[in-house]
Order: C-alpha cells, then sequence, then structure tokens
C-alpha cells in the first residue's frame, strides 16, 4: 500500500490559539502513524498563494491520513486552528 503525504499551506492569523491546535494535532499525526517531514522550514514560493507555514506529514497510507483527520483528537485540536488560520490541507497518495 502507498504512502501518503499530509500537505498543509497555512496563514497564521492568532499565534497562541494556533499553537494550541499544532500541540493537539502533533499528537494526533504521531498516533495515526504521521511523522513530519516539514514544519514551518525555509520555502521559495514559486506560484499561487503564499502561505508562510508549510507543513508535510508522512502517513502508512492515504487511509491512515484521513483516519486521523476524522479522528476525536484531530478535531478537537482543529477547533483551535479554526479563526487562527487560513489553511489549505490535502492528501496525496505517493508514487511507489
Amino acid at each position: 500500500m502507498p504512502t501518503a503525504l499530509w500537505i498543509a499551506h497555512v496563514h497564521v492569523t492568532d499565534p497562541e490559539a494556533y499553537g494550541r491546535y499544532a500541540r493537539g494535532a502533533t499528537e494526533a499525526i504521531a498516533a495515526h502513524g504521521g511523522v513530519f517531514l516539514a514544519r514551518g522550514g525555509r520555502y521559495v514560493q514559486l506560484e499561487g498563494t503564499d502561505r508562510a507555514r508549510n507543513v508535510v506529514a508522512r502517513f502508512p497510507s492515504l487511509e491512515a491520513a484521513e483516519e486521523c483527520y476524522r479522528s476525536q483528537a484531530y478535531q478537537a485540536a482543529l477547533a483551535y486552528a479554526k479563526g487562527a488560520a487560513v489553511r489549505d490541507l490535502v492528501v496525496v497518495e505517493e508514487i511507489v
């Protein structure tokens, strides 16, 4: 089964609330086998909308990433991000 990448592009508007989201999300992602590959590091915006926070996590499968997103733990963390950031999130299967 192919692994999957969880890719988020984020503009944080409330750093304190978003920090609470990040702490809870980190635990939920790890609990579902997710491993961070990039998290707010240096980047170059070549096209599209610039958002200063970019996060990439690898999951064992597309299903594991979706299960994480829909989990009670992640949804509880996500409540802190609502109103604290503008986000795009996509999960993409990796090529085997």
